[in-house]
């Protein structure tokens, strides 16, 4: 009998033992890969994964695979983007053992040199951010020095006497208000000295309470809002700083301000008191300030570069390197021959496709140049096999509901085969809705017609789960036209395409109940009559009938399910199920809803007019 590889029962399957030469174990693996027909068995249960053949291999690819990563990572913070995997998949051919290693170089080199600008601009980046707080510090500092001057007078006072204001807010006195001839003394000259530079703005409240109770007052702070946001060079967000400089009397004060300034993330900077000299230090910073952003540019542009270099092959690189990665994983699972230097596999594959096996093998043979041919036996067994259903683009996504819920053991009948009709029908009877349905055909048919430019574009989880049941929107759509024709249902309203069969007396008074009529030798066509839209029972009619409808349609589902069992039953030859499982199963569910189904056909085939009981179209005008 011929091997049968159906989609309505899981492919015959044989279990086949490779003895493979050790020179092309990389390359048969990564062809039969590309093939995809085959499963290998680990021959090496007992082994663990740090003991197996391959390990070394597997880890150095797991480096590659890390920094491969890392420029994905760096790609998305620059906002580059990647060519799509999809311009790949189809092209990409096997590799060569040479090619991975000079991918491996190739990667570890471009890390280096990859980590290394980031470095520079990150010490760039701060640097400017440092540069650019020193600025506002100096334009700050300058206002506060300009009023300090004419208060000397009053912080003297402020550290002498104790019974002075601790925290004096320079600003709530008017500048020169005395013309006091002190007010132009240096600092140095009243031996009071500053700390100068900028705090985070949700801190200042903070800093300022325990600067008072720390230093009881001893000290005179100016502060104002920077305003524009400063970008922190580490995180890339946004904070909100302020300015502050602290006038305070000796050098322990001082060294506490600046210990507990530094500990509440505060940068300090060095502020001339004179105002000839802070002039030339705003004029160094403003020069120091544009070569920094010269070269920051220059890094910032250099890196792009090397990282649009990068995504031009990176999708490509993780393709190779993740297939690099599961040739090696399956060659841990093989066993090898010492006396022979060969490589034992047991794989099981379709037997329809052992001619096809054979073949790849055969080139793989002959493009290595080796005369020992690879030796394919197939192998008698008592293992139950894997399951197999071959699909396509159509049966895909059916097939994956189907294994969503569960795989059929091996030659079972497989439900994807029903499942194309059930499925999408059995939704479409709760759905039922010309409009929305014919929306849905036309969203899958477009899928369909674009699906290769899809296939290349990069999709988001939504839109790629809809792409991938496309086929399967498809027959919902289609579906659910031909319920919405039959409940008469578009857009949740009636239409007419058909006459009535009823028909409505015509002499009606206003607010009187009428009740339409049958005419005689004529009814609807197909589907629900228009008219029982306009009805007052309508609802009750259309409910019943729905209802109804639903309970026969589900009865006869799970009745030709259960006779899915029975056929497995046959075909595995087991009584146990046929008279143990199918038998009793078929008569509790007959007698159940068997029974039900019967009484609605029986209401159904009845002329309940005869009995005064038939249901009238009835409306209150």
């Amino acid at each position: 009998m011929a091997p049968q590889d159906t989609f309505f029962r899981s492919a015959d399957m044989s279990l086949t033992q490779l003895y493979i030469a050790n020179e092309i174990g990389r390359e048969v693996v990564s062809a039969l890969g590309e093939v995809g027909e085959v499963q290998f068995r680990d021959l090496n249960p007992d082994t663990n994964a740090f003991q197996r053949t391959f390990t070394k291999e597997i880890r150095r690819l797991d480096n590659v695979e890390r920094q491969l990563r890392y420029f994905h990572s760096q790609m998305d913070k620059a906002a580059i983007p990647m060519r799509s995997s999809s311009e790949f998949s189809d092209t990409l051919a096997a590799p060569l053992a040479s090619e991975i290693d000079e991918l491996a170089d190739r990667s570890e080199s471009l890390e280096q040199r990859i980590v290394s600008l980031n470095d520079s601009y990150e010490t760039l980046k701060k640097r400017e951010v440092e540069l650019s707080e020193w600025r506002w510090v100096l334009r700050e500092a300058g206002g506060f020095f300009d009023r300090a001057h004419t208060q000397t007078e009053d912080i003297r006072q402020s550290f002498d006497n104790d019974e002075a204001p601790l925290l004096r807010d320079v600003e709530q006195h008017a500048p020169g208000q005395n013309g006091d001839t002190h007010g132009q003394q240096s600092f140095s000259e009243m031996n009071i000295g500053f700390v100068a530079g900028v705090i985070p703005r949700d801190r200042i409240g903070a800093f300022e309470r325990i600067l008072w109770r720390t230093l009881r007052g001893n000290l005179y702070m100016n502060q104002s809002e920077i305003p524009e946001p400063i970008i922190d060079p580490v995180t890339n967000e946004e904070i909100h700083k302020n300015v502050f400089v602290i006038f305070a009397h000796g050098k322990n004060i001082l060294a506490k301000i600046r210990k507990i300034s530094e500990s509440l993330n505060a940068s300090l900077y060095g502020v001339d008191e004179n105002s000839e000299l802070r002039r030339d230090q705003i004029h160094e910073v403003n020069t120091r300030l544009g070569d920094v952003g010269n070269v920051l540019n220059n890094t910032k542009n250099t890196l792009d570069a090397e990282l649009r270099q990068i995504a031009r092959s990176l999708a490509a690189w993780m393709i190779i390197v993740k297939k690099e990665k599961a040739v090696y994983d399956t060659l841990n699972k093989f066993s090898y021959d010492q006396a022979r230097k060969t490589l034992i596999a047991e794989a099981w594959c379709p037997t329809n496709s052992l001619a096809l096996i054979k073949s790849t093998l055969q080139d793989v043979n002959d493009r290595a140049g080796l005369t020992v041919p690879t030796i394919v036996n197939q192998i008698r067994t008592n293992k139950t096999p894997p399951t197999y259903v071959r699909t396509n683009k159509f049966t895909e996504g059916f097939q994956t509901i189907m294994n969503a819920y569960g795989i059929p053991k091996y030659k079972e009948v497989n439900p994807g085969l029903y499942a194309v009709v059930t499925f999408p029908f059995m939704f479409a009877v709760m759905f039922g809705d010309c409009g929305h349905g014919a929306l849905m055909t036309m969203a899958a048919s477009a899928m369909i017609f674009w699906e290769k430019k899809l296939q290349r574009t990069k999709l988001d989880e939504l839109t790629y789960m809809a792409f991938y049941g496309r086929y399967v929107m498809l027959m919902m759509g289609l579906f659910s036209i031909y319920t919405g024709f039959i409940y008469n249902d578009i857009f949740s309203k009636s239409f007419t395409v058909f006459p009535s069969q009823w028909q409505w007396p015509e002499e009606i008074k206003a607010g009187q109940m009428v009740e339409a009529t049958l005419k005689e030798g004529y009814r609807f066509p197909f589907g629900l009559d228009w008219n029982w839209h306009e009805a007052d029972n309508s609802l009750l009619f259309s409910n019943s009938m729905k209802m109804k409808m639903s309970v026969l349609l589900g009865w006869c589902h799970m009745t030709y399910a259960l006779c899915l069992q029975y056929v497995n039953g046959r075909h595995f030859k087991s009584k146990v199920d046929i008279w143990g499982n199918f038998v009793p199963g078929m008569l509790f569910f007959q007698s159940i809803f068997g029974y039900l189904v019967l009484t609605v056909l029986y209401k159904w085939s009845v002329n309940w007019g005869e009995k005064g009981e038939n249901p009238q179209v009835s409306s209150t005008c």
